[in-house]
């Protein structure tokens, strides 16, 4: 393992994506732990993707009281089926949600026809529960959650909003296999903005695979702005990035 910061964010390299994934839950699992020997529960956002598969893996062998966990999700697509096994809620329900006992789980519905209503309602839970940690993820075009760069915003007064979804995030989305072609990828969704994710008082953000070189790279080495969203990690007081042998070639 292979460790350096840049600016405030924490970097962890990793010869393969199992060691990666096994390092965030363990890394994971020992804050909430320590944060559970001074405070009864523990409010935790949850990236939903095929990259946090390994995470999700290691997390459950973990010796954590799982029904002391507040869960939440970051994002969901506006006006995907209902039982879409690519809604991120249903995805991460099969993976970890509906596994383990948490005291709370807290889904974003992104079939509300009042989106409005919706975003609020999300932002009240958020601020009823204030987020001890994210866990998530950099996209390929250095979005966090469904912040692309034409709609992220660090000032962002909002902490929940609804979004157009650009081309390269969308690609992204059939390069993970999880649609077939982007004419299926929903064009909107509900996300937590900037200020919402990075509010947490731990980061833990995990990118295995050469599809992300080009992004951690952005991440690692252009400014700090919101034409590119996750360089705002290196803003965090506790961040840390977990990368592979793939995604970290080009650092």
């Amino acid at each position: 393992m292979k460790e350096f910061i840049k600016d405030k964010l924490t970097v962890k390299v990793f010869d393969n994506r199992n060691l990666m994934g096994a390092a965030v839950a363990t890394a994971v699992a020992e804050r909430i732990n320590i944060l559970l020997n001074t405070q009864p529960f523990v409010n935790i956002i949850f990236g939903a993707a095929p990259s946090q598969n390994e995470f999700f893996e290691e997390l459950l062998k973990k010796e954590i009281d799982w029904s002391r966990l507040n869960a939440f999700h970051m994002d969901e697509y506006v006006n995907l089926a209902s039982d879409a096994p690519q809604g991120f809620g249903n995805f991460i329900k099969a993976r970890l949600f509906d596994l383990v006992l948490f005291n709370t789980v807290n889904y974003i519905n992104g079939n509300e026809a009042d989106y409005e209503a919706e975003c609020l309602r999300y932002t009240a839970l958020l601020n009823d529960f204030e987020t001890d940690i994210v866990c998530l993820g950099i996209g390929e075009n250095t979005h966090l959650a469904f912040n692309d760069p034409h709609v992220a915003a660090i000032n962002d007064p909002y902490l929940v909003k609804r979004v157009d979804l650009d081309q390269q995030c969308r690609n992204q989305q059939v390069n993970d296999g999880c649609f077939n072609t982007i004419n299926e990828v929903p064009t909107h969704a509900l996300t937590l903005t900037l200020p919402a994710l990075l509010k947490a008082s731990y980061a833990f953000c995990t990118v295995p695979s050469e599809k992300k070189a080009q992004a951690v790279y952005h991440t690692l080495n252009e400014e700090i702005s919101d034409k590119f969203p996750s360089t705002h990690l290196r803003n965090h007081q506790n961040a840390v990035l977990f990368l592979d042998d793939q995604s970290s070639v080009s650092i």
